[in-house]
């Protein structure tokens, strides 16, 4: 690639600063600086860039906890060809065992002028925003359970257990909370802060839950989000948590690409006649594969159409609900025959989430692809429609 003119630039970015790595065409040995990690120094960076290199600048860094930022800000000041890659997927030697800053933004150049990185999807501003708020809430929800759980400890500490009902954190159990007395106000201090907390994290759950269905109902989400919320155990938050994480489901060609991306497929390790697979891989997007693993545990039930879920499915594709129907049949077989077969019942849901990723894509495609079918025959039946009147013209006119 390098007889195209072609200058990669491999670069480590941290909080503080950022190493460049930079390879001009037909050159083995980099050219290497340290740039400050701030808007001032990165368009700096991007005019020394495009002053030096002879032609077309590829720069690449790996994704980390700086997010996009870098990229967008080169793109913005010149126009270059920023790539973000998974550092998952980047090549490691195994004699290798130093490393350094230096070393890192060098191998990526050399990595990407030899085209061996993933670049991974980049959201704009506005999907990051919208999967920032969705993490946002369930960061809540889980220190919500942690106090919840604290609790629950300290009231165990002192032999104090609800029974009133098998329902922690209903109705009854919040009245029973409320009359609980304590002998010594260290005692009272604690489980009053600790109620106090719970009900702040319990209110900031229902803020962020009701911006987040918010954000559902507007374009582009609200129709993505409707098909989604047809399946047993989808409902706007998980639909909306799908949507933002994966941004375009036309990403993925097959089924099983989306499978793997998520992370539920099983890890092998295979050599000569030994085969060997392992527990599913957790690579890619946690949150999703979270929520897929919840949603695959109502699949337990022999499902029937509710009235909720008849509700959800109004107005929406039938194409969509009866793919919704057939994944219920399918799943529920598949749960059932597992669980008999012996298998634990979290192997059974992580394997009945792997099928239900596909039963989802196929569910996001068919309808891009039937307005694409519809669009096409609207042209088509144009131009026959056109094509008749202009033969009845010339037979018209041939008859004059």
């Amino acid at each position: 690639m390098t007889e195209n003119g072609i200058t990669f630039v491999g670069m480590d970015a941290h909080k503080q600063a950022i190493n460049v790595a930079m390879l001009l065409p037909g050159q083995s040995q980099a050219v290497e600086w340290l740039v400050a990690n701030e808007p001032g120094a990165i368009r700096r960076l991007a005019k020394k860039l495009e002053r030096e290199a002879p032609g077309e600048v590829r720069c690449c860094y790996e994704a980390g906890p700086c997010g996009y930022a870098l990229q967008r800000e080169l793109q913005h000041a010149g126009g270059i060809i920023c790539e973000v890659v998974a550092p998952s997927l980047i090549p490691v030697k195994p004699g290798e065992r130093i490393k350094t800053d230096r070393r890192d933004a060098r191998k990526l150049a050399e990595l990407l002028r030899a085209d061996l990185l993933t670049e991974v999807h980049t959201p704009t501003v506005e999907q990051e925003a919208v999967r920032d708020l969705g993490r946002g809430r369930e960061d809540a929800q889980e220190d919500l359970t942690r106090a919840r759980q604290r609790m629950g400890k300290f009231l165990l500490r002192r032999a104090l257990i609800f029974t009133a009902s098998k329902r922690a954190w209903g109705q009854l159990h919040r009245q029973w909370l409320r009359g609980l007395r304590f002998e010594y106000a260290a005692d009272q201090a604690v489980f009053d802060d600790y109620l106090l907390g719970i009900e702040q994290l319990e209110e900031r759950v229902r803020t962020l839950e009701t911006k987040l269905i918010a954000a559902a109902e507007q374009a582009p989400y609200r129709e993505p989000v409707g098909w989604l919320r047809c399946f047993r155990g989808i409902d706007t938050v998980t639909a909306i948590t799908l949507v933002a994480e994966l941004h375009d489901f036309r990403r993925f060609a097959t089924a099983r690409a989306r499978m793997a991306y998520l992370g539920l497929v099983p890890s092998e390790y295979s050599s000569g006649l030994s085969r060997h697979r392992g527990s599913i891989t957790k690579t890619g997007n946690r949150h999703v594969r979270r929520v897929l693993v919840e949603t695959a545990w109502h699949y337990r039930h022999r499902g029937k159409a509710g009235k909720i879920l008849r509700a959800r499915r109004q107005d929406q594709p039938g194409s969509v609900i009866a793919l919704a129907e057939r994944a219920q049949e399918r799943l529920y077989r598949r749960f059932r025959h597992l669980e008999e077969s012996g298998k634990p019942r979290p192997k059974v849901v992580v394997a009945i989430a792997r099928e239900l990723v596909g039963f989802l894509w196929a569910a996001m495609l068919p309808a891009n692809r039937a307005a694409q079918a519809k669009q096409t025959m609207t042209q088509g039946s144009r131009r026959s429609t056109i094509a008749a009147l202009r033969s009845k013209t010339e037979v018209v006119s041939l008859n004059r």
